[in-house]
């Protein structure tokens, strides 16, 4: 039954339209995933159960026989749940979630650099504070390479591993 409840006013469901148009969003992205190459799919997070079915529909020439095969991996895609299926979608999108909090913390980690090349022990005091567990003397040694590295003009080594640290030190951060 779709519509509301009578004795409780309470809404039972999804009207068919909104069916359909679920439907029609999932087979939208299964033909994107047929799209892909197989490298580009193993760094996708796809269920096991559907690669098999993807693959499938990549091998077939034939228009209908393709269209056919889309439209029984979309079936299959209905019956993950939401979750994976938003998982997937935010993986392909390069704006996506996952992409936009990860450029997020490269450039966190990128002023915080900045920020202890310039500006020294403040920088380093308020780092501290903020991340206890941090590693002060190995920082602090980094900082002091980066800087030696940059007036003798060597490549810069101390910087990219001062860089790292601090991208894996905000990785970890709740």
């Amino acid at each position: 039954m779709r519509g509301i409840d009578e004795d409780s006013g309470e809404y039972l469901g999804p009207s068919r339209s909104q069916q359909r148009r679920d439907a029609l969003e999932v087979l939208a992205l299964g033909e994107r995933l047929v799209a892909l190459s197989p490298a580009q799919l193993q760094q996708l997070p796809i269920p096991d159960a559907l690669l098999p079915h993807i693959l499938d529909a990549q091998r077939i020439g034939s228009h209908i026989a393709r269209k056919r095969q889309l439209a029984f991996l979309a079936k299959q895609m209905r019956r993950e749940d939401d979750d994976t299926l938003h998982a997937i979608r935010d993986a392909l999108d390069a704006g996506g979630e996952a992409a936009r909090q990860e450029t997020a913390l490269l450039h966190r980690a990128e002023t915080w650099r900045e920020r202890l090349l310039d500006e020294g022990d403040t920088a380093l005091a308020e780092l501290l504070s903020e991340h206890p567990s941090a590693d002060r003397q190995h920082l602090r040694q980094l900082v002091r390479n980066a800087l030696e590295e940059r007036r003798r003009d060597k490549p810069p080594r101390a910087y990219r591993e001062l860089f790292r640290l601090l991208r894996e030190m905000l990785a970890q951060e709740p």
